[in-house]
């Protein structure tokens, strides 16, 4: 196996504090039985794929080290939709004492000034030296989840590493057709008519989807290609700061202009005609089925086609290349890794043991703990190779995608811990590596909106006009890639029904925490 080098240092932004790891473990003599709701897109309960009689591996050796046993009390089990989930959750009023899972921010905030949570500021500072030394070593982030009260309510799934997304083309499609990587985003043009014309993939039919995306918000970002923006955060469809102020992207006149041109572009069939319905199957599919020429996804993951096609789609070589240069010159990757998740979990106000459940939560700051939350189990899934977590041939050649299988044991899921991205340095392949390190060499990131915390009213305001202005903009975005309508000709209609629907309100109060929050 290569090494891990330097490269690790050079990637990463969030960086790895060393633990202190100064509790005493276990944190108490006799078993103490704690409940939980665990709901994240890929397991409705705290269990192996959610099915709670199946303790994940992680969950056991966490028990064995700490002697706390967290129990799974779910909500939602019946729903993927995590929010829809927590809703339940707080309408039941049947508290569990850990709330986590995915996207807790928002209701841990609202509810946690309202007596739901139980306020951490203090906790951590006492009991949960781990904790404490990471926010100590990432000024910032501890600001960046408070409630409008100053308290801060959730342990957070704290991303490690840099770069997470990029522009992927099948280089083996451009040698057939005697063509030249694409610099500009016209060049790209061409290479993707090209394309679709003149039958890369050799099988006779005009079959070839040129631009292919897994997320259909992926062709909504290609509107970066034309200096406008589509997000602020590893979030799709966020606010984002522009000139000191906070703005959304679907608002702006650089957003009617480059939409406009990927209407185009769907139009001409250089964007997959089931880009809205395909889903997440589209890469595996259109990519074993040589059909797919270009897409803008994970780094670590999609470089696993080369390896995981090899001998099956002859000559296959699929591999990063620089974001093409907009009309005004510019290189934007717009995706990177934030360095704080909504995600991660919180004490609620009916817990009855805060110290044993913080002190449990500082567990996975530990050196024990993070290794577990990021490696899996020691002489299962990894060895200790020169003082490194190394994972075994077992799971890196297992043909199945190393974060699936932390996922089965209980790793990598969105409990409040930091990820070392040496986890995923192991399976990025080298395709990969060398792209990271060429998008290393231009300026081609943005920093990320990490949200605002609001007052009561301000998030009354927000929850008033927020999520129906959203609901509207998607579906005249949609509307206008699929060719329903003309972005330019609709514009000022569709700026002032934002307006009326509330927007410039929304803005007002989110400039307002933003400057009361940052300065």
């Amino acid at each position: 196996m290569r090494r891990l080098s330097l490269s690790i240092a050079m990637l990463a932004t969030t960086a790895m504090t060393a633990p202190v790891q100064a509790q005493d473990y276990p944190i108490v003599d006799a078993p103490l039985e704690l409940s939980i709701h665990m709901h994240w897109p890929r397991a409705q309960g705290y269990g192996v794929g959610g099915d709670t009689s199946k303790i994940y591996p992680v969950e056991e050796a966490a028990r064995a080290a700490t002697n706390i046993h967290l129990i799974d009390e779910t909500f939602g089990k019946n729903t993927k939709d995590s929010g829809e989930a927590m809703n339940l959750l707080i309408a039941s009023g049947n508290m569990p004492d850990i709330v986590g899972g995915h996207l807790i921010k928002q209701p841990v905030n609202e509810f946690g000034p309202q007596g739901a949570f139980q306020p951490l500021n203090d906790l951590v500072d006492e009991h949960a030296p781990n904790i404490k030394k990471f926010w100590e070593d990432n000024p910032g982030l501890k600001e960046a989840i408070a409630a409008y009260d100053g308290n801060y309510y959730y342990i957070p799934y704290l991303p490690d590493g840099k770069y997470g997304r990029a522009y992927f083309i099948r280089q083996d499609w451009l040698d057939a057709l005697g063509l030249e990587q694409p610099d500009t985003v016209d060049e790209l043009y061409e290479v993707l008519t090209a394309f679709r014309n003149n039958d890369p993939n050799g099988n006779g039919m005009k079959d070839e989807v040129p631009f292919f995306a897994r997320n259909w918000e992926e062709a909504i970002r290609l509107v970066t290609l034309w200096d406008a923006r589509s997000s602020g955060s590893d979030t799709f469809h966020d606010f984002y700061v522009k000139d000191g102020a906070v703005v959304h992207p679907y608002a702006e006149d650089a957003y009617r202009d480059a939409l406009a041109n990927v209407a185009q572009w769907y139009e001409e069939g250089l964007i997959d005609p089931e880009v809205f319905t395909r889903g997440s199957s589209a890469r595996e599919y259109l990519l074993s089925e040589n059909l797919g020429g270009m897409t803008h996804d994970w780094f670590a993951s999609t470089s696993g086609y080369n390896v995981a096609l090899e001998g099956k789609v002859e000559g296959f070589n699929f591999i990063p290349f620089l974001p093409p240069a907009s009309p005004s010159g510019r290189r934007l990757e717009e995706h990177r890794r934030i360095p704080i998740k909504p995600d991660g979990w919180a004490i609620s106000h009916t817990n009855e043991n805060p110290v044993e459940t913080i002190k449990y939560m500082d567990f996975w700051f530990s050196e024990q703990g993070s290794l577990l939350a990021n490696f899996g189990i020691e002489g299962e899934q990894y060895e200790i190779v020169d003082g490194e977590p190394v994972y075994k041939d077992s799971v890196l050649a297992s043909g199945d995608p190393v974060n699936a299988q932390m996922w089965a044991v209980g790793s990598q899921i969105q409990r409040g811990y930091p990820q070392d991205y040496r986890y995923e340095w192991q399976w990025t392949r080298d395709s990969a590596r060398r792209g990271i390190e060429l998008y290393d060499q231009y300026d081609l990131l943005v920093d990320q909106f990490l949200g605002v915390a609001f007052t009561k009213d301000e998030q009354a305001i927000y929850d008033r006009h927020w999520p129906s202005i959203r609901t509207y903009m998607l579906e005249r975005q949609q509307a206008w890639v699929l060719g329903s309508g003309d972005i330019k000709a609709d514009w000022d209609d569709y700026v002032e029904t934002l307006n009326d629907m509330g927007l410039q309100d929304v803005l007002e109060v989110m400039n307002a925490a933003y400057k009361r929050q940052y300065g």
